[in-house]
């Protein structure tokens, strides 16, 4: 509908004179400007709307002392004009506000752009027009406003929480807020100031407060890390690669997982000794660089509580040596969060403040503060007079700023307080269902506070003009996401919260610093260059999960799930993709057996145990290796003889090793691998029969191994569990030995391609249709594929042992393993199943790669000790748990 004709129904509807745009912007920070900037650029009619008086967002409100951004300002940068990059040269390798609101200034003016801002003004309705498919918004300061699309530039971090303690009215002294610090500045010279809070405002601001006041009393409720920024020029290594090639600089941070161009680490702690994992500490330390710290250490600090807690401890270290009184270097040590969990802070002479002789420490969680008064604060211990309170209690995050803004209602009178009253519901962090043409720039669901703010702003502003653009080239007058697609994306980020550690903390990003408010992490922790590569899918796709009408064309509901994989998932066959490996079928048996162990000899072998002996036995035709994985505690143990994958034809007793380290971790029991013999040259019934007798000679022997006599158990990943099942059968029918019960992992069961997972997952999940008919082909004819010992389907299956089967959900295998188990249980036999969604044929033994394959392991795990009469926990934690720890709980019981 042309603009004249709205603003025709407009007043013929009695709404008044309003101002008629495109697109109306909420905010002026760094997303504001720069969506200013590119609507105009796209031909679209825009006006932004700012409460502040000035450009700057976050950056104009927060002058409290101190005040610094966290990542380098070389990288927390616009970088979509290479002439600005140059016309502006920051001081210091961290920048303070003052100078971070200069530069945002000077953007402003060079693309003269508050020429489009209404300062001054706030939104304080908002509501979808149906009859005319527009946003009408209501002002506090002039004309309201009609436009087709309303983008949220708010921020992440721009709703100050109230404080939640009694008195607060009744202090007769001075009142501060970090997040709305006076903008003439605050004179605490010789006076008794107090803070509350040691958050990342606070640890900026108390060692300048501290400098300044007669005497300072901070209060803590929670201890946060704090990490030394070393504040100085930018470090010219940084410097060097950014002028060296700055394209391939930012793009390097494009797609990173934080936003700032560093690699991937691909060591893991436990390959470190000691000194080595000190030595990248102490540098990293020295670096005073906050994403370097968090990403640089070793691969499995952010995923893995053991390999967190060695960083907690080195940083623990740093504040025994900076503090001098004991009792108050202990209570400013975090020990309720893994490092990184919660943000952590860079600081300077932060914990060194504490020394001085005008500051004291008062712990909340020995003595919390039970009112304020007209002269001070009451705690359950004492009263502390005061002349001033600096509250820096944070922000009610992520949801807060759009909220608090004004009331948004979509379609059919839906508000969006109502929509997210159990927490926030969007597609990509960009959109809402029920809301058409509302957009959010780092909104709840993106990367947003996880990563480079600024890499993270360009790229959703890009996603958002870009889709605005083709909207209107094509005819379209409305996008909204469909429910299917926001669902779907509310379980990928369910998903990817377990892959970190984020999900073991109570902070600001799973909204628990404010009262009453639904818990669960909000920012997406998949990573930047992962959530870019989804959102370019989208568009790829089709705009796939979107609805979009038009006057003049068909509507396009082009209905679905982005990512249906795990997190972790896509992103090792996003890289097996990105390599062009040749198929494995065409490299031919011994190709591709080089081809395994070259890849088997870059991987981390897996956690340390107990012990690992290398013997032989007696198989069906002669002697076959083996290898046995003992747990560190006394023995002796319940022995699980164990078969690896490789379709018949590859791997050995030891290509499996880290599934096999884990499981002896999990279990506490021992496990025995077996090397069967191997198609083609050794063809069927050779890997079966081997399987049975090896099963009987460890059975027999189970003592001289180290392990317990009595029932043995088995257990197979792929053709392994093929080997496994048919082991079971053949037991029963040939009189022992006796198995208590069976473990199959995404195992071979028939003979047919027929079901329809061979269809579904036929190309791109690494096993393909192909490589099983190649496998197939190399290790049974076509006439003995019926046999039982090849299709332990086509065999019976009554009394057989307990079984535990899983199954990935993208994997050709996953039917047959389905049918083999719903074939047991309507046979009588126990039978559980693990219908593993998202993973793929892989999964479960790519351990430490695949970490979402963690609680399927425990699960494995708890299946074995049931089976063999233990009690269900070995004490490695809770790794399935989706939920948030309890205040009092201790990281050390949680998931590694």
């Amino acid at each position: 509908m042309p603009d004249a004709m709205v603003a025709a129904r407009t007043s013929d509807t009695g709404r008044g004179t309003s101002q008629q745009v495109d697109v109306a912007v909420v905010g002026a920070g760094f997303a504001g400007l720069y969506l200013l900037h590119r609507l105009r650029k796209a031909g679209l009619t825009a006006v932004g709307l700012e409460e502040a008086g000035d450009v700057g967002g976050t950056w104009y409100w927060n002058r409290y002392p101190g005040a610094r951004c966290d990542i380098q300002t070389i990288d927390y940068s616009y970088t979509f004009d290479p002439d600005l990059e140059t016309a502006w040269t920051w001081s210091e390798k961290y920048a303070t506000q003052p100078e971070i609101l200069r530069y945002l200034g000077f953007v402003a003016d060079r693309y003269d752009l508050r020429r489009d801002i209404r300062f001054k003004t706030k939104v304080t309705e908002a509501k979808w027009d149906e009859a005319i498919e527009r946003w009408q918004l209501t002002t506090d300061n002039g004309a309201a406003v009609s436009c087709r699309h309303y983008i949220m530039a708010t921020g992440c971090l721009s709703a100050p929480k109230p404080p939640e303690i009694d008195g607060v009215k009744d202090f007769k002294g001075e009142v501060y807020f970090t997040g709305r610090w006076p903008h003439d500045g605050v004179n605490l010279a010789g006076k008794r100031v107090a803070v509350i809070g040691t958050g990342s405002s606070a640890i900026q601001s108390i060692p300048l407060i501290a400098e300044q006041a007669a005497h300072l009393t901070v209060f803590q409720r929670t201890p946060n890390f704090a990490l030394p920024a070393h504040n100085g020029p930018a470090p010219s290594d940084r410097m060097s690669l950014l002028q060296g090639d700055r394209a391939a600089y930012r793009e390097q941070a494009r797609q990173s997982m934080a936003g700032v161009p560093y690699p991937q680490q691909t060591v893991v702690s436990w390959q470190l000794s000691d000194a080595e994992r000190r030595e990248r500490f102490e540098r990293a330390w020295a670096a005073g660089d906050l994403v370097h710290i968090l990403t640089q250490l070793w691969a499995d600090q952010a995923v893995d509580i053991d390999g967190n807690k060695i960083v907690q401890d080195l940083i623990r270290e740093k504040i025994r040596a900076a503090v001098k009184d004991p009792e108050t270097a202990a209570a400013l040590m975090p020990d309720d969060h893994p490092f990184g969990a919660k943000r952590p802070c860079l600081d300077t002479n932060y914990y060194a403040t504490y020394n001085r002789p005008n500051v004291t420490l008062v712990n909340l969680r020995q003595e919390p503060i039970k009112a304020i008064t007209a002269s001070g604060i009451t705690t359950a211990k004492r009263s502390v007079d005061v002349d001033v309170i600096v509250f820096a209690t944070g922000f009610d995050a992520m949801t807060g700023a759009i909220r608090a803004v004004h009331p948004i209602t979509g379609r059919g009178g839906k508000s969006l307080t109502d929509v997210w009253a159990q927490g926030p519901q969007t597609y990509l962090g960009l959109t809402v269902a029920g809301f058409p043409n509302f957009f959010m720039i780092t909104g709840p669901g993106s990367p947003s506070v996880l990563s480079n703010m600024a890499v993270s702003i360009e790229q959703h502003v890009d996603w958002v003009v870009d889709r605005l653009k083709a909207l209107r080239d094509g005819g379209f007058t409305t996008i909204e996401p469909t429910e299917t697609a926001q669902a779907g994306w509310n379980r990928h980020m369910a998903d990817c919260s377990m892959v970190t550690l984020h999900r073991l903390a109570n902070t600001w990003y799973t909204g628990a610093n404010v009262p009453g408010k639904v818990q669960g992490l909000m920012p997406y922790t998949g990573g930047v260059g992962p959530y870019r590569s989804i959102c370019d899918e989208v568009v790829s796709r089709g705009m796939l999960g979107f609805k979009l009408t038009g006057p003049d064309v068909a509507a396009q509901s082009n209905d679905g799930e982005v990512v249906r994989l795990q997190p972790d998932v896509r992103l090792v066959l996003n890289l097996l993709a990105s390599l062009n490996l040749p198929p494995i079928e065409s490299m031919g048996a011994l190709g591709a057996r080089a081809f395994v162990d070259e890849f088997n000899k870059g991987r981390p072998a897996g956690r340390p145990i107990g012990e690992i002996v290398d013997g032989t036995l007696t198989g069906a035709d002669g002697p076959l290796p083996y290898r046995v994985y003992r747990p560190a505690t006394p023995g002796p143990h319940p022995v699980v003889v164990y078969f690896h994958g490789g379709g018949w034809v590859l791997g050995d007793e030891q290509s499996d090793e880290p599934f096999c380290r884990d499981m002896v971790r999990r279990t506490g029991m021992m496990l025995v691998s077996v090397g069967y013999r191997h198609a083609p040259e050794h063809r069927f019934p050779a890997a079966a029969e081997d399987g049975y007798a090896a099963t009987r000679w460890i059975a027999e022997h189970a003592a001289e191994l180290g392990g317990r006599p009595g029932p043995v158990l088995v257990a197979g990943w792929s053709a392994g569990g093929n080997i496994a099942a048919v082991t079971c059968q053949l037991a029963r029918d040939r009189g022992g030995p006796e198995i208590a019960g069976q473990l199959l992992i995404c195992p071979v069961t028939d003979c047919t391609f027929d079901r329809p997972s061979y269809n579904d997952n036929a190309t791109g999940y690494f096993l393909t249709r192909s490589l099983m008919y190649w496998f197939w082909d190399l290790y049974c004819s076509p006439t003995d594929r019926t046999d039982p010992r090849a299709s332990p389907l086509r065999g019976k299956v009554e009394r057989l042992p307990p079984a535990f089967v899983v199954t990935c959900e993208f994997d050709p295998l996953r039917d047959e393993g389905i049918a083999y188990a719903e074939a047991m249980a309507a046979a009588g036999v126990p039978v559980e199943q693990l219908k593993a969604r998202g993973h793929f044929h892989s999964s479960f033994t790519m351990v430490d790669v695949i970490i979402t394959g963690a609680p399927g392991r425990v699960q494995m795990a708890e299946a074995l000790r049931r089976f063999a009469g233990l009690p269900p926990e070995v004490g490695r934690g809770d790794e399935t748990s989706h939920g948030h720890t309890s205040p009092g709980h201790k990281i050390a019981a949680a998931a590694s």
